[in-house]
């Protein structure tokens, strides 16, 4: 496997967990990450820094701060009305 395929699939996932996460924060005060790994531990860090990393990556990819911008759908803003 390609390690910008990768990168970009693991970046993803991480950006969905961490949305899902701030969702329950938002709905109902529940910080899902915090509960499996216990509040302030090393690990609830590493995957909040994980998913900021992610949201970081995707980010410059975007905006084509790492080279060209992407032109593939999973970037694209358009709405494909039909």
């Amino acid at each position: 496997m390609d390690i910008n395929l990768f990168l970009l699939n693991a970046a993803k996932v991480l950006l969905v967990v961490g949305g899902l996460n701030w969702l329950l924060v938002g709905l109902i005060g529940l910080d899902l990450v915090a509960r499996i790994f216990g509040p302030g531990t090393v690990l609830s860090r590493v995957v909040y820094v994980l998913v900021g990393l992610a949201a970081l990556y995707i980010g410059l990819l975007w905006l084509g701060f790492m080279g060209a911008p992407v032109e593939h759908e999973v970037f694209s803003l358009k709405i494909n009305a039909k």
